[in-house]
């Protein structure tokens, strides 16, 4: 019997100073059985950071073919694919065929050597990636509830993330950008 994915709810009242976006979001999130709080906070994140109307969370790590989170177009074409995580080169070589833009952020404690190790590949492909503060994702992650009413600000580098069981600060570098 396979296991079923865990879903939380988020309203998230997000203000985003870089872009001058503002949004109230509703957010049904399902957590793969094999995906660790950390993971799915930086989706979040993620998310946030990139926030437009037509903007959505895909399978998953339950479908292989798809990113994260993407904008499809109304003729089905992919115009932005995120991805979360350490992702194999070939797979970011392979995005950059099927959208217009490519986005990655990275959150682990090994994402310095996975960086260190693929920069030279990642150089080839007109992808933005993106390094987000280790630590400061697991702040956030022990922050995490089935059910949570988030206030996030974005400014310069950094998401400040206020909710029931406190505040954290998440920041991110930009790794590799193609603006």
């Amino acid at each position: 019997m396979a296991l079923k994915p865990t879903i939380f709810k988020f309203r998230i009242a997000l203000t985003d100073m870089n872009r001058d976006y503002y949004d109230s979001l509703s957010l049904t999130v399902a957590q793969h059985p094999s995906e660790n709080d950390q993971r799915m906070m930086a989706r979040l994140m993620a998310f946030c950071l990139n926030a437009q109307e037509s903007l959505q969370f895909t399978k998953g790590l339950s479908t292989i073919e798809e990113p994260d989170i993407w904008v499809k177009t109304l003729d089905d074409q992919i115009s932005l694919w995120v991805d979360v995580g350490e992702p194999d080169p070939e797979r970011i070589k392979k995005a950059t065929r099927l959208s217009q833009q490519v986005k990655v952020y990275s959150f682990n404690s090994k994402s310095n050597v996975w960086w260190e190790q693929n920069k030279g590949k990642f150089g080839y492909h007109k992808a933005d990636i993106y390094r987000f503060d280790h630590q400061s994702i697991e702040q956030l992650a022990s922050m995490l509830e089935r059910g949570m009413e988030l206030s996030v600000l974005i400014t310069g580098n950094s998401l400040f993330v206020d909710g029931a069981k406190g505040s954290c600060e998440v920041t991110w570098e930009e790794l590799q950008t193609n603006d």
